[in-house]
């Protein structure tokens, strides 16, 4: 059987590969974004994820920088560590470059047999009618404005900027997020000799991020401050997952605040789930119709919007302490960090999320 995946970004072709391992032939259709470059942007993966994704997917362990430590600080404290995470020198997730992911995953689909990558931007419903089951992974082509327009949307009023230091050699393992009077600042260790920065900053689009940076860097002696490039911060929570056959999948499903990196962690437990669907289906010898859409909405809706209304209560809460310019909702954080019973259902809950 054929599917098609609509947009060749980090989600369609991850998917992809991993329909593609149970047997099934898939079609890519490409978009123009797809081919756009931005070598700023970083993600971290869990290691709850990494497993699956290292297993079921594609083998990226040698693109992967581990990260075995996480510490929370908080301005309203003078920079004092509120949260540490960390599980006896065991790897809790590892950061890898957007780009680096994207081309091993393009040069293994380009090799496989039951994949077609099709260059066809304007694509239209009759090029789909001979597929049983699409998968929609873009945000805004036709079947995105015209089906999956409804959601719950939120504007942050800020924009994330994002850049690489390169830095003198140390031991980089421990990632660190710092809630400033600006928004949260997340260093993200890449090697020995560089790091990702990840920068939320309100209401701001022209700001002097190198000095920003050098304000709330204590830890590295920078020797290059690479490009910085930004985007709009929004969240968002589709309402309906599916319109008859074809199914909304990754950012357009669920969009979160960066603060935690969970974006695209959430989109490979959504890529299990549908897995597993789509495996019960081969199993029992049932056909891979518009049944496993609303399978997969039922499966997975709450808990991504459970999981991505958490993240918002996170950014909200460090918010509102802001604007009350005092110290006593980190002191709460930093108390009920220090209990081992929370500190471990936290790192739980952002390496598996809501399993169930």
């Amino acid at each position: 059987m054929k599917l098609c995946i609509l947009g060749g970004g980090l989600t369609g072709l991850s998917l992809a590969k991993s329909l593609i391992k149970k047997g099934l032939s898939v079609d890519i259709f490409l978009s123009k974004k797809n081919l756009d470059i931005n070598k700023s942007r970083t993600i971290g993966i869990s290691n709850y994820n990494l497993i699956y994704f290292n297993k079921e997917i594609l083998d990226i362990k040698k693109l992967l920088w581990d990260i075995k430590k996480i510490e929370i600080y908080s301005d309203n404290l003078r920079n004092e560590k509120i949260l540490n995470f960390e599980n006896n020198n065991k790897t809790l997730f590892a950061i890898i470059r957007n780009y680096q992911l994207q081309s091993k995953l393009f040069t293994s689909l380009k090799k496989e047999k039951l994949c077609k990558l099709k260059n066809n931007f304007n694509y239209k419903l009759t090029d789909l009618k001979k597929y049983k089951l699409i998968i929609n992974c873009e945000n805004n082509n036709y079947f995105s404005k015209k089906f999956f327009a409804r959601s719950l949307k939120k504007k942050y009023d800020s924009f994330a900027y994002t850049t690489i230091l390169k830095h003198k050699k140390i031991k980089n393992d421990s990632a660190s997020q710092i809630f400033t009077k600006n928004g949260p600042l997340a260093f993200l260790p890449l090697s020995e000799l560089e790091t990702s920065v990840v920068y939320s900053i309100k209401g701001k689009k022209n700001i002097n991020l190198i000095e920003l940076i050098k304000k709330y860097n204590t830890k590295y002696s920078i020797t290059n401050f690479g490009t910085s490039n930004f985007f709009e911060l929004k969240s968002s929570n589709l309402r309906t997952y599916y319109h008859k056959n074809i199914l909304a999948f990754g950012d357009l499903l669920h969009r979160l605040h960066p603060l935690a990196g969970q974006g695209f962690n959430m989109t490979i437990r959504d890529i299990r789930d549908l897995s597993k669907l789509i495996e019960f289906k081969l199993k029992n010898g049932l056909e891979l119709d518009n049944s496993i859409c609303e399978e997969f909405q039922n499966k997975t809706r709450h808990k991504n919007y459970l999981f991505s209304s958490g993240i918002d209560f996170v950014y909200e809460f460090f918010n509102l302490e802001s604007k009350m310019d005092n110290n006593i909702l980190s002191k709460s954080v930093r108390l009920i960090g220090r209990n081992k019973f929370l500190n471990r259902s936290f790192k739980n809950i952002a390496n598996k999320g809501f399993e169930i």
